[in-house]
């Protein structure tokens, strides 16, 4: 007897391929967070209306960027970044994800470290 459910065995013997989107030359890729719906006075805003929001979270970083002293910028870092340059990559269905020129990333975030003494 014949069913159409795929056999168990030969699902998980298959190996899953997974997209990644890899930076090249001077350029990080920065998944942005979520617009603002709430002003900083706690006033919620009407759905068409957001308060554009320029930080993100660096996804991943070119080899070029990587190796170059005169950028301290890692994964996980969380960034302030003009979109001006910034080129939205079609893979999610949110499409928060951007492929960011290095020179377009402003400043970013640390914890300071206070210095008790």
């Amino acid at each position: 007897m014949a069913t159409d459910r795929p056999n168990r065995s030969s699902r998980s013997s298959k190996p899953v391929t997974l997209e990644i989107v890899e930076p090249i030359g001077d350029r990080v890729l920065i998944r942005k967070d979520e617009d603002k719906k709430q002003t900083k006075s706690g006033i919620h805003l009407p759905d068409k209306i957001e308060i554009p929001t320029l930080t993100g979270r660096i996804i991943a970083v070119s080899t070029f960027v990587e190796n170059d002293d005169d950028y301290p910028i890692r994964q996980y870092d969380r960034v302030l970044f003009n979109p001006k340059h910034a080129i939205p990559v079609d893979f999610e269905g949110d499409n928060r994800l951007f492929v960011v020129p290095i020179d377009d990333v402003v400043a970013v975030f640390r914890k300071s470290e206070s210095k008790e003494g």
